[in-house]
């Protein structure tokens, strides 16, 4: 991997690329060149080149790209290989969809638990996942470390709770509560805004409708 900072916007591909390259090899596709990667994934050649020769030369001019190496490669940037632990805070919808997706434990994360504060939740097996009261989550903590603290409470208490994690030597937050963390050197948050992401689509969906109602109409008479 390249000594040199990546930038963000390639980071923010790279799940695409590792998601693209795992695909090809389960069809068993063994080597691809960056024009037909791009094309499957709406990038250009260009792009393509640009963005993997962030991690170093991997690919061979009329050869292309060997796709089970390149996933590996990304996947190691991607800090896959290894097994994370999570613990999830709120058992509600989110919640419990983080804690059934099979994709995450396909690629090693692990819920260990799930806190709340409703009764009716305290003390049930979710997905095969046990909840606990929440006011023990920095108890579990110490004796159960976690590499990944997953935040899907209402926004009042998101902040709270991130403090508790972190003070339990939690290092990674995924934020759904709608809401910015505010995280201390040493600790990495992402704050995952649903709404922002369906407000995308409402502007492309407009802008795309309004392209339509601009176009010249079909004159049936001509």
């Amino acid at each position: 991997m390249a000594a040199h900072r990546i930038s963000d916007a390639v980071i923010r591909r790279l799940p695409g690329y590792y998601r693209y390259l795992r695909e090809l090899e389960k069809v068993g596709i063994t080597r691809i060149s960056s024009q037909e990667l791009g094309a499957r994934m709406g990038l250009t050649a260009s792009q393509i080149r640009q963005d993997i020769n962030c991690f170093g030369t991997l690919g061979q001019q009329g050869y292309g790209y060997n796709v089970a190496e390149l996933r590996a490669h990304i996947g190691g940037i991607l800090g896959l290989g290894r097994k994370y632990e999570m613990v999830i805070a709120g058992a509600g919808n989110i919640g419990q969809a983080v804690a059934w997706y099979p994709g995450f434990s396909q690629r090693g994360f692990s819920p260990a638990a799930m806190f709340d504060v409703k009764p009716d939740l305290i003390g049930r097996v979710i997905r095969g996942v046990p909840v606990y009261n929440v006011t023990e989550l920095r108890a579990f903590l110490e004796e159960h470390p976690a590499d990944i603290g997953v935040i899907a409470t209402p926004a009042r208490v998101a902040q709270q709770v991130a403090q508790q994690m972190i003070e339990g030597g939690v290092r990674a937050l995924w934020n759904f509560a709608p809401m910015d963390l505010k995280v201390p050197e040493g600790v990495v948050a992402n704050n995952v805004h649903l709404t922002d992401s369906l407000l995308v689509l409402t502007y492309r969906l407009h802008q795309m409708e309004a392209r339509e109602e601009a176009a010249p109409q079909n004159n049936l008479d001509a």
